[in-house]
């Protein structure tokens, strides 16, 4: 059973300094953790609250999936079907929740009708992808995680210079919220070993040459040498879709955390 929760006196919310203290405990307790016992705390501490896990059911998402599967798989996870996904990803999220048996799979999506009367030919991408991206994905996710107090995510510090310094637990003060990181000192080869090891399903598209998977018309191949994310909004100013933020501002790949 979850330990009875601690309110703090004053809400993270009004009190970013709380917060950002909250987070600083929380590390300096996991400053040796491996990213099952990081997961464990995410999950146990009361100084986290109410936690959910958030997945794209991309490329690498199923090693997160399958420790929290382990650990506890009651854990709300939330996907985002922004209506632009490949077929070949939705197939993917329910085969991999069958997999690994998890029990409380939320499905996100902004209404069709507002879909409809604010992009109703489907173009607002070939204008402004920020736009999009907000519309489609963080607007949803944001109202779902206005019921948590933190969220779970699978980012890496491999995966770019501006995640370099990535920390297990991070303080999102306009949000209220503690973001995790239980991956966040995992490397490329550490993610395939594990999906060897415990034969968990693959991406499909990954054998296809796309190993960052996002919305279809703003994904495309890889070539051999490239960057795993050139393939993401390609020839756009972007590479990161919003859903991170450093103070209320969405966080690009490569900015400093």
């Amino acid at each position: 059973m979850r330990p009875e929760r601690i309110e703090p006196e004053t809400s993270p919310a009004r009190d970013p300094e709380a917060l950002r203290a909250r987070a600083a405990r929380l590390n300096a307790r996991a400053r040796h953790f491996d990213a099952r016992e990081v997961l464990r705390t995410a999950l146990d501490d009361p100084e986290t609250g109410e936690i959910a896990l958030v997945s794209s059911f991309g490329a690498e998402s199923v090693v997160l999936l399958h420790l929290l599967a382990l650990t506890d798989p009651r854990v709300p996870v939330l996907f985002i079907d922004t209506r632009l996904l490949f077929p070949e990803t939705l197939s993917y999220q329910q085969e991999v929740a069958a997999h690994l048996g998890l029990r409380d799979v939320r499905v996100l999506r902004t209404d069709a009708a507002r879909i409809a009367r604010e992009d109703p030919e489907g173009a607002l991408r070939t204008r402004d992808t920020d736009a999009c991206c907000a519309l489609r994905k963080t607007e949803p996710l944001e109202r779902a995680l206005s019921g948590f107090d933190g969220w779970i995510t699978g980012r890496k510090r491999y995966q770019s210079p501006g995640r370099a310094d990535l920390p297990f637990f991070e303080a999102e003060a306009a949000q209220g919220r503690i973001k995790v990181n239980p991956l966040a000192g995992w490397k490329l080869e550490d993610v395939r070993a594990h999906m060897a090891q415990h034969d968990l399903p693959r991406h499909p598209l990954v054998a296809q040459g796309y190993p960052s998977i996002g919305c279809w018309p703003c994904t495309s191949q890889v070539a051999e040498g490239e960057d795993v994310r050139a393939g993401r909004w390609r020839g756009e100013d972007k590479d990161e879709c919003g859903i991170h933020f450093l103070n209320g501002r969405a966080v690009r790949q490569g900015a400093t955390q």
